[in-house]
């Protein structure tokens, strides 16, 4: 069961100016990341797959170290990306180079120790055994989100390989320079959020962040306004019944959509992918009434 809840105003405590975005540090994100699902892990009925998507994620960080250095987007590029308004990593003209296919075999390597199924095993091999055609149609694909359904569990390495590099390549800009680009769309990477985040930081009282699901980018987003298109209409909360009051689907009666809000200010631990996919209940109970997911979790996908 669900209780509805209506929007309250942002409480007015001490004056803060929170930050526009914060960018990743790779090695922290992963640690932070892993740390958490374990954490969730021992106190949750969904135990097997949550440890074996810790299991990828100890992978993403245990690769770090051994990766090349990105090629980083020039100065030109950076600079009309600013005056246009547009995200300096541009998804939609990447392409496969060195670096790339490096990451992809080294997480493809690093993930075989990982306890998993039979069924994710036979995946892992064939991404694996992929050519460069192949890789490059599903590395399309997952930043497209246009994944086939009969290749689910292939596509999941491979985003577990892209926000490993993503998270590198914005580690590695000026956060001074990043400017808005439009409703619920990451200043970084032109992405869709995981989740957003309710923050008590002593530059940001209460302030919401919205997470990126790729590069692990947080910017800041107004409180009660839909993170899909931007609507300060009909917003309401539905949470599970009995719950700790710390993750909420955020609904939106313009486009009816729904994206998790997730309450740090109340549970410091809580990490956005980690606890999206902790609270797959809520989602479950979601597809039961008229709101879609919004949200983009590589580690949900088919939800």
């Amino acid at each position: 069961m669900s209780s509805l809840i209506q929007p309250d105003p942002t409480a007015i405590g001490d004056v803060s100016t929170p930050p526009f975005a914060v960018l990743p540090d790779p090695l922290v994100l992963f640690t932070n990341r892993a740390r958490r699902l374990r954490e969730l892990s021992a106190v949750s009925e969904m135990a097997p797959y949550l440890d074996f998507v810790a299991g990828i994620v100890e992978a993403q960080a245990a690769i770090l170290p051994g990766l090349p250095e990105p090629e980083r987007p020039d100065v030109e590029a950076l600079a009309r990306a600013r005056e246009f308004e547009m995200p300096p990593l541009d998804r939609t003209r990447f392409a496969l180079d060195e670096v790339v296919e490096t990451t992809l075999d080294a997480l493809f390597d690093a993930v075989r120790a990982v306890p998993k199924p039979e069924t994710a095993a036979n995946a892992l091999g064939r991404v694996s055994r992929a050519d460069a055609i192949a890789r490059a149609e599903m590395v399309s694909n997952v930043l497209g989100h246009a994944i086939p359904v009969e290749a689910l569990a292939e596509h999941v390495y491979v985003a577990a390989a892209l926000q490993v590099h993503f998270a590198r390549l914005a580690s590695r800009l000026d956060v001074s320079q990043l400017v808005a680009v439009g409703d619920g769309l990451c200043p970084v990477c032109g992405g869709p959020p995981v989740a957003s985040l309710i923050v008590e930081w002593p530059t940001a009282h209460g302030s919401r962040f919205c997470a990126c699901a790729l590069c692990g980018t947080l910017w800041n987003y107004v409180r009660i306004r839909c993170t899909s298109c931007g609507s300060t209409k009909g917003i309401g909360y539905q949470e599970i019944e009995g719950g700790q009051g710390t993750i909420k689907a955020e609904t939106c009666d313009e486009c009816r959509t729904y994206v998790k809000v997730l309450h740090q200010h109340k549970d410091v631990g809580i990490e956005p992918l980690a606890d999206d996919v902790a609270s797959l209940a809520l989602d479950l109970l979601m597809r039961e009434g008229p709101y879609r997911r919004a949200a983009f979790n590589p580690f949900l996908l088919g939800y």
